[in-house]
């Protein structure tokens, strides 16, 4: 089966639309998922942007609020922005990450975009994240012990380097066995039906 890179940031909001959808898109697809999670926030500052380019650019911002507001009423999801924009997902990403060796990652980056975006909850709280580890079944002392693992730290980093290096600019981003980029929520299928495609 082919496998599609799903790069994504827990800060972002369209990361969420996607991550609600994509393992159905890609089993329709027939098309294996690599959950890529990675540090927007580093990227944006080797750029010169101190914050997302969201608040940067506040009317851009708001029209992205409406812009989620429209997409999850369509796709019946709950959509709550939360206070903290963008919020700090440095401990949701290396957990996450620690998690992609133990097969929890998909259903952990889940729960942590719902609690985010649905409940309008901080992950940057330990106690949110337990809470999260908890409900989907982890053992939440060695969750977040290999999450504090230097060579986690290190790894999560190389992976926001790599994400850098062949081009990511934004999330959610694609990336196809060829090396093909694609941005965006919107850009799901194609990316899906690239990977597909490939011989």
């Amino acid at each position: 089966m082919r496998k599609l890179e799903f790069w994504y940031e827990f800060a972002s909001t369209y990361s969420y639309l996607t991550v609600m959808r994509i393992e159905e898109a890609a089993a329709r697809a027939d098309v294996e998922i690599d959950w890529r999670p990675f540090l927007l926030g580093l990227i944006f500052k080797s750029q010169g942007w101190s914050t997302s380019p969201f608040n940067l650019y506040p009317t851009k911002g708001r029209h992205m609020v409406r812009d989620i507001e429209r997409i999850a009423a369509a796709r019946g999801l709950t959509f709550r922005m939360p206070e903290q924009f963008p919020a700090n997902g440095l401990g949701a990403a290396r957990l996450a990450f620690a998690g992609r060796e133990e097969g929890w990652c998909a259903a952990f980056t889940r729960a942590v975009f719902t609690a985010q975006f649905a409940e309008g909850l901080d992950i940057s709280s330990p106690a949110v994240l337990e809470r999260i580890l908890t409900a989907i079944g982890v053992d939440t002392g060695a969750a977040f012990t290999t999450a504090a693992l230097p060579e986690t730290k290190d790894a999560l980093r190389q992976e926001t380097d790599r994400a850098q290096a062949i081009g990511v600019f934004g999330a959610p981003s694609f990336v196809t066995p060829d090396g093909e980029l694609f941005w965006g929520d919107d850009r799901l299928e194609q990316a899906l039906d690239w990977t597909k495609r490939l011989k």
